[in-house]
């Protein structure tokens, strides 16, 4: 890896970003969605975010994306929710880390004030380790809140941080 930022996705990433998200959509473990996005789904779903980040590589082009949305209305309002998605080649660069960093800063500058994931799977332990290290907190556990790609269940974890 070389020179990596992050920016505002621009329409000529969808294809890229499109790859990316239904990669974890398939795997089936991290995300709730269960359709994998198409050309115009995707562009209506990235297009309806608050803001949506990709991070470039120079060399390898797009590795990964976030998108970041309000959690809730009117008094809950200033809560915000956010996805990550790293193609699975990239993963264990420190991507990751790099998208909450911008997500947060971008959080902060779309006037929300608080970060909250609502259904971590416990067993994504890369992405919790990171969160942890990153100041979010860990509101409890969900028993068999999130249905895996096999039928079974298993425990999800909310966690959340001030922006």
């Amino acid at each position: 890896m070389n020179c990596l930022s992050v920016r505002k996705y621009e329409t000529n990433d969808l294809d890229a970003m499109i790859a990316i998200w239904n990669e974890v959509v398939e795997a089936g473990d991290a995300f709730p969605q269960e359709e994998p996005l198409t050309r115009e789904s995707g562009a209506a779903f990235f297009a309806s975010q608050t803001h949506v980040g990709v991070a470039v590589d120079e060399d390898d082009g797009i590795v990964g994306l976030y998108i970041l949305h309000p959690n809730n209305v009117g008094r809950c309002g200033h809560i915000a929710n956010a996805s990550y998605a790293v193609r699975s080649n990239c993963r264990g660069r420190h991507i990751g880390e790099k998208l909450v960093l911008d997500c947060l800063a971008q959080a902060k500058a779309h006037g929300f004030g608080i970060l909250q994931f609502n259904a971590v799977v416990e067993g994504n332990i890369h992405a919790r380790h990171l969160y942890e290290r990153l100041g979010f907190t860990q509101l409890g556990t969900i028993p068999h809140g999130f249905r895996m790609k096999d039928g079974s269940f298993t425990n999800i974890c909310p966690y959340f941080r001030e922006t």
